[in-house]
């Protein structure tokens, strides 16, 4: 546990706390964590406006940490889709709602680049001179540009190719999502089942006393 003296104020945009609605808010704006799509963001107060709840007025979600998975769910207390009426407004209940963080690769290098164009144009010429199969290789990049109509949360974790599990980037943060599971979803394993546990650190107002007084 880190002392709040020994922090740096830069580090406030890492710190959440409770407020007395019990909305979870962020120490560095004070604005309370909301969720937009499969988004997480930072909400100002809004006044009621008709019908309620929609998208632009509605009652915060909550989210709620749990020690034993180290998973964080989030609650909700009306539809988030906020659909028009009368559309139905019961499908919502039967879905389990965490966050996860999403895998970041590393930025290509020349060695990258190297690699791809040997398998490319040195590997598949000659096997096809002998005889074999002409390679296909796709990069997950000309993957990712496949006009494929699926939203990121309609993605389940565990249909991730092997190229979206590389996390490899050595930038510190990564983005927040949330997911929308059914409750009878068989349970991640491997780095799915990591990127949604999440370790809650305790401020202290002073540093604890190590040695013998």
């Amino acid at each position: 546990m880190l002392g709040i003296a020994r922090r740096t104020p830069e580090s406030n945009n890492q710190v959440f706390y409770v407020d007395t609605s019990g909305a979870l808010c962020s120490r560095s704006s004070g604005h309370a964590l909301d969720i937009e799509g499969s988004r997480i963001v930072l909400r100002h107060r809004r006044p009621v406006s008709l019908p309620y709840p929609n998208q632009y007025s509605h009652p915060l979600p909550r989210f709620v940490y749990s020690p034993e998975s180290g998973q964080i769910a989030v609650h909700f207390s009306c539809d988030p889709a906020y659909l028009p009426q009368p559309a139905p407004h019961s499908a919502w209940q039967d879905k389990v709602y965490l966050l996860t963080s999403v895998p970041k690769r590393r930025p290509r290098n020349f060695l990258d680049d190297a690699s791809q164009f040997l398998a490319t144009n040195v590997a598949s010429p000659i096997a096809t001179i002998f005889g074999g199969p002409r390679i296909n290789t796709a990069t997950p990049e000309a993957v990712a540009h496949v006009d494929i109509d699926l939203k990121e949360n309609e993605v389940l974790e565990e249909e991730r190719a092997e190229e979206d599990e590389v996390d490899d980037s050595t930038d510190k943060d990564r983005d927040l999502r949330m997911l929308r599971l059914g409750r009878d979803a068989r349970e991640a394993g491997g780095a799915a089942r990591n990127r949604r546990r999440w370790e809650i650190v305790q401020l202290r107002n002073a540093d604890r006393r190590t040695g013998p007084i």
